[in-house]
């Protein structure tokens, strides 16, 4: 979670979509969510979750069978980065990074994506007093693509996030990226193509992405400042 939201608040989409895939996805995928200042319990997570035979030391063996995913949004997408980047340095390595209207945090630079992220994705909006990240770039782009950075824009189509506190219009466009239903239909399928196959998809899931298929067992999202 972003800001000061705490990891367990329901009316945020993170929140919403991590306990769908747990209840899709019952002992097969691993999904939790921090706030954003707790970004080491989320790393001590996933070693513990990738520590099989549980001796607190990671061999290759259970280093690169990892299947991980992490997104969030404003200062929780940052975060996703910088967690990323502590996990490339132990040679493990992250399927897909989603950031949603990043936020750096002082002294620190969320626009490079690290070698261990596979595919990593970025989409921001440039209105109001806090705007986010406009562009990702790849510190390999042999080994990472950037899927896109993608401009959203709430003049025409507003979006409302309800039940919100009436604070959060001070950082209206800021938030309504963290709302939008089109972003989450969009992460929603480039989570689910890494999953399992199971019987029922959500009705409308879709991405403007490539697809491709395989399992994961680990799916630790972020979300907003």
């Amino acid at each position: 979670m972003g800001g000061f939201v705490r990891h367990d608040d329901a009316r945020h989409p993170a929140v919403k979509f991590v306990e769908q895939l747990r209840k899709e996805y019952p002992g097969t995928v691993y999904a939790r969510v921090f706030e954003n200042r707790r970004y080491g319990d989320a790393y001590d997570a996933i070693r513990e979750r990738l520590d099989s035979d549980h001796n607190g030391n990671l061999s290759d063996g259970e280093k690169q069978p990892a299947r991980i995913m992490l997104f969030g949004t404003s200062w929780g997408a940052s975060t996703v980065v910088y967690l990323a980047r502590r996990l490339n340095e132990d040679g493990i390595p992250v399927l897909l990074t989603v950031q949603i209207d990043s936020v750096a945090k002082i002294g620190k630079d969320d626009s490079v994506i690290p070698p261990n992220v596979h595919q990593a994705v970025n989409y921001y909006q440039r209105k109001g007093w806090v705007r986010g990240r406009q562009k990702i770039v790849a510190q390999d782009p042999s080994r990472t693509k950037i899927l896109g950075n993608y401009l959203l824009s709430y003049d025409k189509d507003p979006v409302t996030c309800e039940n919100f506190p009436w604070y959060d219009n001070i950082m209206k466009t800021h938030v309504e990226s963290e709302c939008d239903p089109k972003v989450w239909l969009d992460i929603d399928a480039l989570v689910r193509r890494e999953l399992p196959q199971i019987e029922a998809q959500p009705a409308g899931s879709h991405s403007t992405h490539d697809d491709s298929s395989a399992s994961a067992d680990v799916v630790l999202p972020k979300t907003r400042h």
